[in-house]
């Protein structure tokens, strides 16, 4: 554990990070990636960035994910990977037959100086009169952010790099953000019972969550056809999800520089009041009223709420993960009555404080801490101090768990401990009630558990 002071604050400054809560920013990258159809990202940098993300993904998703590399060697390193990238994309092209290629950097690539936008007008130019598949790229250190920068660049530089049009159509851009793919098909849902064609990007509900195959398929089916990206600077308006997505660049926001599409930035909608915010847009782009069934579905949720409300009042949670995640979590809790006591992130977007804050009124600095740019072991010291009943977030908190004798509620990504972590439902009222009864249920047994008469009935 290296640490060194720094003077100016009189405090001690680490120099490491110590288990990190966040992941590479290709990670995310590969995600977007994996979410159009017919596409393969290219890791250009070193094999064992893409061996690491491939395994990482792999264990949470239990679907077959190939990443190609461009394979650095030591010499590569030092003079420079074109003639590497140059062979993968030719490999990749052959093998895969894709309708789109994402060249993503790592750390090493970036870091030598590669010079990646010009390597492909070259690659391009030599390769003039044959058919190619859509090529572009994106920069994605991860010395420079979390895998959520990586994933909401590439957004960007898939809605730039793609020929658009301003054709207008009916549909709706939806920008969804990092959630599961039982999420994915919700929103899809939801959007066809009210009517609203979406164009969803990326979309990874069958690629990385899909059927058995009878026979194999080099990549996987499913995602966002490039044809529906190229129609996105005509449709009606862009949706994306994020309580600090709001306050940065974004893919919907190039849409409307870009082509005049307007883009509302929403929170992800965990929780009823963000689920009212959407159904709300919803009925304005459709003209309709929300449907009965998600009307029976919020009356439920309220009808639960208060049968649980006894359970879980007042007690205290650590939520970590991503920003705009770790809002929308803290969304919910809020409203059923758990206080957020700590909420942490590894991003920095700078924004996360100012967004838990706006929804935690009457809740002073000390009984809601909210921290970003932190790791595991900054948020282990804290969760010490504060002593919560439970953890909320992915499965890298049961380090955590077990070292405080609190009950982790696995949501979000990654778990890797767990079959099914792709399919937790966490948005919409339907996604609320799972969420509320798996928080309710893990404080019912961890009381009933650490009873010393291990009661039956409640």
């Amino acid at each position: 554990m290296n640490k060194v002071m720094d003077n100016k604050n009189n405090t001690d400054k680490y120099i490491v990070t110590r288990n990190a809560c966040k992941l590479c920013s290709p990670l995310g990258a590969s995600i977007v990636l994996r979410g159009i159809e017919n596409s393969m990202p290219i890791l250009h940098g070193s094999q064992g960035c893409a061996t690491y993300i491939r395994r990482y993904l792999i264990s949470h998703f239990n679907e077959p994910i190939d990443i190609a590399s461009s394979n650095f060697t030591e010499s590569e390193v030092v003079f420079g990977g074109s003639s590497n990238l140059n062979q993968s994309l030719d490999n990749v092209t052959k093998q895969y037959e894709p309708d789109i290629i994402g060249v993503a950097t790592t750390c090493l690539s970036e870091t030598i100086g590669d010079d990646v936008p010009r390597f492909l007008r070259e690659y391009k130019k030599e390769r003039e009169g044959r058919k190619i598949p859509e090529i572009f790229t994106v920069s994605t250190p991860s010395y420079k952010g979390s895998h959520m920068e990586g994933f909401h660049q590439t957004l960007k530089a898939v809605v730039d790099a793609i020929p658009g049009d301003e054709i207008k159509t009916d549909s709706v851009n939806l920008f969804p953000g990092f959630i599961s793919t039982a999420d994915l098909r919700h929103l899809k849902e939801i959007f066809e019972d009210f009517g609203v064609n979406p164009i969803m990007l990326p979309d990874y509900s069958e690629t990385l969550d899909g059927t058995s195959w009878e026979t194999y398929n080099k990549i996987s089916p499913g995602g966002t056809p490039v044809s529906e990206i190229k129609k996105m600077g005509g449709a009606r308006e862009s949706i994306e999800f994020g309580k600090t997505l709001s306050e940065v660049e974004s893919a919907g926001k190039n849409l409307e520089k870009k082509f005049g599409v307007k883009c509302s930035s929403l929170g992800l909608p965990i929780g009823i009041r963000e689920t009212d915010t959407l159904m709300d847009l919803m009925e304005k782009l459709s003209g309709k009223s929300m449907p009965e069934k998600y009307v029976k579905e919020r009356e439920r949720l309220i009808d639960a709420m208060s049968d649980g409300h006894k359970y879980v009042m007042g007690i205290k949670a650590v939520v970590y993960g991503e920003e705009d995640f770790v809002a929308g979590i803290a969304s919910m809790l809020l409203e059923i009555g758990v206080v957020p006591s700590l909420c942490a992130s590894g991003g920095k977007s700078g924004f996360l404080e100012e967004k838990i804050r706006s929804m935690a009124e009457g809740y002073t600095d000390e009984e809601i801490i909210v921290k970003d740019g932190v790791d595991f072991m900054d948020i282990s010291e804290i969760a010490k101090e504060i002593n919560p009943d439970m953890i909320v977030g992915n499965s890298k908190g049961y380090t955590l768990s077990r070292t405080i004798n609190k009950p982790l509620v696995r949501v979000g990504f990654p778990i890797h401990d767990r079959i099914g972590g792709q399919r937790i439902l966490h948005i919409g009222y339907r996604g609320a009630q799972q969420l509320f009864d798996m928080v309710t249920n893990t404080v019912i047994q961890y009381r009933q558990d650490s009873s010393p008469v291990g009661y039956t009935y409640m």
